[in-house]
């Protein structure tokens, strides 16, 4: 009997512990939330979460261990510690605290910012709702009855009875489930990561209205000097609306890199970087700021250009360069510097693409013949004109099609009337120049440079075939010019040959000419050489006679002087002779004498025979 009892009371105590919840023991990888079933302080009177030691949610948790309550006083819920995983976010619903103000959409977490301390949220005046701030990647022991978090692959709650957020198998339903789906239908629980050359728009739900008229929201919080109003790119909600942030569109942009954005506060659209070309100038039209002052002058009755700050077309162009800029805010348009060239040819676009609505000037010519005239100008822009063209005309397509298509079209068409249809194709070079000249001012006048202009063949139009007869009686008449011209050059050409052919005569006889020429000039040397040589002869000779002359008239002379000299002592001997001999006859005897005794001598006359004996 007193072992039944025992085991009796055994029992009891079994079921008094296990019931009572005297002893409660949680597992670390879990948490205890405590529920209060009655309490001498009574029910909670405000609110959802007893503060005061009433019945009702407590705001504290049961962390790991064993834990001893007051038996049949309190209930206790184990559920799962949060765990956000890594690369995610999560977002806090808030059960209790004070409600949102209307214009409200994200409960403020200015001084509330600790969803692990209940009586800290609450005390600091959290507010009920889902909240601006937003969990990042780890684990955390957060009182489920008071807080509903929406993880990437969870959600964490404590179902309460009636409740039309949670279902029994603890899955969002309701506006709750709405709100999950928003969320992950703006990627709000990945962070938002930006790849090199984009950009992201940022849209806030969250601020003051934008002022009537503005529809970019100006920039807020943006220098990270200034600690009390930096918002760090929109992820601190509460210091962007502490710095007077607007909802709405924003004009400051979000470049590369890694953002943690509350997507219930921030939705984004990602964009290309605006790439201004080399080749090109971005003419800006701002659709947001202050008004500003005209820069162009009085003088210049098309528009206004303003300063880089204000609204509307800004008079600086953004040179060649990738630039971050808001496209709601701000539109570029791109202006081609280089030359351009616009053809007004059926099926013939340029590189820029401007021309793709241009074709044939139709032409009625002086003759009453009707082509179509192709042409082509090459144009260029000024960067510093950019902005002028633009804000007068729009775009440079606009331009082209509205302005300078019928412009060059009249022109052509005032050249054609006074033209025939072959002085058109003959005189083409100077319709070319004289265009050029004349439509350089027209386009002046648009802040446009017109570099050259080019006009095509005339062309028939389809079914047309008089023009093509024309140009056949001009063909046939050119070739019989060449024809002419033809047999013109090959006479002249017979004439060269017959030249050349004499040179080449002359070139093989060159040496013999050459030889001939310097025995010609040989001789004509050796008889100036003779004829030098005479000359100094005769004058050597006449010298030398002279010479002989005078020596024999000296010498005769000399001998007439000798001989009368010796004459006359002749005669004086002879007279003495004669004188000694007698007589003259004497002496002539004796004279005659001597002269026969000398010629004897010297002829050596024998006086006496020559006797020969000879022997036999």
């Amino acid at each position: 009997m007193l072992e039944i009892s025992g085991l009796i009371v055994l029992l009891v105590v079994i079921v008094f512990f296990l019931t009572s919840n005297t002893v409660v023991y949680i597992s670390n990888e879990k948490i205890g939330i405590v529920e209060k079933k009655w309490s001498r302080h009574g029910s909670v009177r405000q609110g959802f979460i007893a503060l005061a030691d009433e019945a009702g949610f407590q705001p504290e948790v049961l962390r790991g261990g064993f834990h001893g309550f007051s038996p049949y006083q309190y209930r206790v819920h184990r559920h799962d510690l949060v765990t956000v995983q890594q690369g995610t976010l999560a977002y806090v619903f808030a059960r209790d605290g004070v409600a949102m103000a209307p214009a409200q959409n994200l409960a403020c977490n200015k001084a509330a910012d600790d969803f692990t301390d209940v009586r800290a949220f609450l005390v600091d005046g959290g507010q009920k709702g889902l909240q601006r701030k937003i969990l990042r990647e780890g684990t955390y022991a957060i009182n489920l009855a008071q807080f509903v978090v929406l993880a990437a692959d969870a959600v964490y709650a404590l179902r309460l009875p009636g409740d039309a957020n949670i279902d029994s198998a603890g899955e969002a339903i309701g506006k709750l489930a709405e709100t999950l789906d928003d969320v992950r239908a703006r990627g709000g629980f990945e962070p938002l990561v930006i790849r090199a050359d984009k950009l992201a728009v940022i849209t806030t739900h969250e601020g003051q209205s934008l002022p009537e008229g503005t529809i970019v929201a100006p920039v807020v919080g943006a220098n990270p000097a200034d600690l009390t109003t930096y918002h760090h790119d929109y992820q601190n909600p509460e210091v962007f609306i502490d710095a007077g942030g607007y909802k709405g569109r924003q004009l400051q942009v979000l470049v590369e890199g890694t953002y943690y954005l509350n997507a219930r506060f921030a939705s984004y659209e990602i964009v290309d970087k605006t790439v201004v070309a080399v080749g090109f100038v971005g003419v800006v039209v701002s659709y947001t700021g202050k008004t500003g002052n005209d820069l162009t002058g009085d003088a210049y009755r098309h528009g206004e250009l303003v300063s880089s700050d204000e609204k509307g077309v800004q008079a600086t162009p953004l040179m060649p360069g990738k630039y971050a800029l808001n496209p709601y805010a701000k539109r570029v348009i791109d202006v081609p510097t280089t030359n351009f060239i616009l053809k007004w040819q059926s099926g013939a676009v340029g590189s820029h693409e401007l021309d793709r609505h241009l074709s044939e000037v139709s032409l009625i010519t002086k003759d009453a013949f009707e082509p179509d005239l192709p042409l082509s100008v090459v144009v260029n822009i000024d960067y510093k004109m950019a902005p002028l063209v633009i804000q007068r005309f729009g775009d440079i397509r606009k331009l082209v099609e509205q302005t300078l298509d019928p412009m060059v079209a009249a022109y052509f068409k005032n050249i054609g009337q006074g033209k025939t249809l072959i002085e058109l194709l003959q005189e083409r070079s100077d319709i070319q120049e004289r265009a050029k000249a004349e439509m350089r001012r027209n386009f002046e006048g648009y802040n446009l440079t017109l570099n050259e202009v080019l006009i095509g063949t005339p062309r028939a139009k389809e079914g047309d075939t008089q023009i093509e007869v024309i140009l056949k009686q001009l063909r046939e008449r050119q070739v019989s010019r060449e024809q002419l011209e033809t047999y013109k050059t090959k006479e002249v050409a017979a004439v060269q040959e017959r030249i050349l052919r004499e040179a080449e005569a002359r070139a093989q006889q060159q040496t013999s000419i050459t030889e001939s020429e310097l025995a010609v000039k040989i001789a004509e040397n050796h008889g100036s050489a003779a004829v030098q040589k005479a000359i100094k002869s005769a004058e050597e000779a006449r010298q030398v006679a002279s010479g002989a002359a005078d020596a024999k008239r000296a010498m005769a002379e000399a001998e007439a002087y000798q001989i009368q000299k010796v004459g006359q002592a002749q005669a004086t001997a002879t007279e003495l002779n004669v004188a000694a001999y007698g007589g003259p006859e004497l002496q002539f005897q004796q004279t005659v004498l001597l002269r026969f005794a000398e010629a004897i001598e010297r002829g050596r006359i024998p006086i006496v025979p020559s006797i020969q004996a000879g022997g036999a």
